[in-house]
């Protein structure tokens, strides 16, 4: 089968971190015996000139290529220029920003019901998504399937937990959604142990010099499997958060997890493995961090949740669509 996958994130020189989960599933159809060829951004920022280069290079790619099926990451604006480029069939992944961007933005709200009925199936990463995306865009009933990105159970594996601690990890950008403030304040109150934050943004100056707090930075992807392994309990007490990649990643290392209980990680999250909080209840919040450092480390729990996960398992179900999308009418 000849794909055309087409992504506004994709690793590149600059971000090596950049859409990791969409090169992880492009790998595991390339291993699956499947031609892939590939029209993606691959850096962050930049003016938006660079959405009609995307779409220039998607047609043309599709002139020459004649692909089977479009695989397109996020709605809108790849989606829309995925079913925009020619008249092979389209399936169109949608990850979560481009969800809560219908009704915010103008015009975002045309344009997605425009890639949706085009669409031969939608993927949502998690089912609080697909209700979500049901809810703002009825024409997505019935055509949504609940497919997440994986994990690579080879690159995150479980490793012996540090001594000492407890050691705690945040990974994510630090910005408001990604509750980081509530988070450092609940540390703070808890009284014990270390917490590292791995990635930047605007609330750095706001964490700086908080005692026992480590601010590392952006780091490559291939260093975060040790980030984890260097840890007891990963965090992510989000505001929302539409899947939840970094904590399924550190459930596969076998990692302890305190997750919000707002968006996807409910769906993957056993008791077993880590807590699910409400993450504007501070006091909540300091318990969860408690009770998740109690849990053992590492945590056999959370690999085993982790393994129904597995990037090959996904990439199977993704391929089935594919498939079916292939032999279907071409617009």
């Amino acid at each position: 089968m000849r794909i055309l996958l087409v992504s506004q994130m994709y690793p590149g020189p600059t971000d090596p971190d950049l859409g990791v989960f969409v090169r992880g599933l492009e790998e595991q159809l390339v291993a699956r015996g499947h031609d892939v060829e590939r029209a993606v951004l691959d850096r962050r920022g930049g003016p938006k000139v660079k959405y009609l280069r995307l779409a220039a290079a998607t047609r043309a790619t599709s002139r020459r290529f004649r692909p089977d099926v479009v695989y397109a990451h996020f709605l809108v604006p790849t989606g829309l220029i995925g079913a925009l480029a020619g008249g092979a069939p389209l399936v169109v992944t949608a990850h979560g920003r481009d969800v809560r961007n219908i009704g915010w933005l103008p015009g975002i709200r045309a344009a997605t019901r425009l890639v949706v009925r085009r669409a031969a199936t939608v993927v949502a990463v998690s089912d609080y998504l697909r209700l979500e995306l049901e809810a703002k865009v009825p024409e997505a009933r019935g055509k949504t399937e609940v497919i997440d990105s994986g994990v690579e159970l080879a690159r995150f594996t479980v490793q012996t937990a540090p001594e000492g601690g407890p050691r705690f990890l945040c990974i994510g950008s630090l910005i408001q959604r990604k509750n980081v403030l509530r988070l450092a304040r609940a540390f703070e109150r808890l009284g014990e142990g270390s917490l590292t934050f791995v990635g930047d943004g605007p609330l750095r100056a706001r964490l700086e010099g908080r005692p026992r707090i480590e601010l590392a930075g952006v780091l490559p992807y291939e260093r975060i499997p040790a980030q984890i392994a260097a840890s007891h309990v990963v965090c992510q007490p989000s505001l929302i958060e539409p899947f939840g990649q970094a904590v399924l990643e550190a459930m596969a290392c076998g990692r302890s997890v305190v997750a919000t209980r707002i968006g996807g990680p409910p769906e993957f999250v056993p008791p077993e493995a880590g807590v699910l909080v409400d993450p504007v209840d501070e006091d909540s919040l300091v318990d969860a961090l408690r009770t998740a450092a109690a849990l053992p480390s590492p945590n056999p729990a959370a690999r085993a949740a982790a393994e129904k996960h597995d990037v090959r398992l996904q990439a199977e179900k993704v391929e089935a669509i594919l498939e079916r999308a292939a032999r279907g009418p071409r617009a």
